[in-house]
């Protein structure tokens, strides 16, 4: 009997495998942002990704498993990205969160948001994923501004920043809204520091 060795070729198909995921993923979340959920199918989000319809089915079985993931995924990675911003003052966390409804990701989760108002199999799934993003960038935004949720008000006015940040990046759809959107999170984080304060 011949001695049985391990297989090196593994670990670089696992990588090939993982990178692949990744492509499909930042593709997705493009896609959606670009085109819209009806204009966002399986072979569209394939093809920007560089891989095959079948690779793609392989990763994400049906095209609900690809976009809410693709979503989760950004909104992830935008996470991390917020948590490691270092302590500098309100007015750059203001800014920072504004930031996270005004890019890519927003446009993405709006297009599914749609989809989801009208498509009952794509809504239970939007709205736990949104919940659950939701309550991660509060969490996040309650830290970065060293806000006590102890305090009768605060948080309210944490969540009415998020909330004003949503209506900054629904204005930011139809026409660039840079020069109104610095003015209003120059005045949030004023605010924000005397109610915080």
């Amino acid at each position: 009997m011949g001695v049985v060795t391990p297989s090196t070729d593994r670990t670089p198909k696992q990588d090939r495998s993982r990178a692949t995921h990744r492509r499909l993923l930042e593709a997705a979340v493009a896609c959606l942002a670009e085109h819209g959920w009806a204009g966002s199918t399986v072979s569209v989000v394939a093809e920007r990704a560089g891989v095959s319809r079948g690779a793609a089915q392989h990763h994400f079985p049906t095209r609900e498993d690809l976009f809410t993931a693709a979503v989760e995924y950004v909104a992830e990675e935008r996470s991390a990205a917020l948590r490691a911003l270092p302590v500098q003052g309100r007015a750059v966390v203001v800014a920072a969160l504004v930031d996270l409804y005004t890019g890519p990701l927003f446009r993405a989760a709006l297009q599914l948001w749609v989809a989801a108002s009208n498509e009952a199999s794509l809504r239970p799934r939007v709205s736990e994923l949104e919940a659950r993003v939701g309550r991660e960038t509060h969490r996040i935004a309650v830290e970065l501004l060293t806000a006590d949720e102890t305090r009768p008000g605060v948080r309210e006015t944490v969540q009415g920043l998020l909330d004003m940040a949503r209506g900054l990046g629904l204005a930011n759809v139809l026409t660039d809204d840079t020069a109104r959107r610095q003015r209003v999170v120059a005045q949030w984080a004023a605010l924000l520091d005397d109610a915080l304060n």
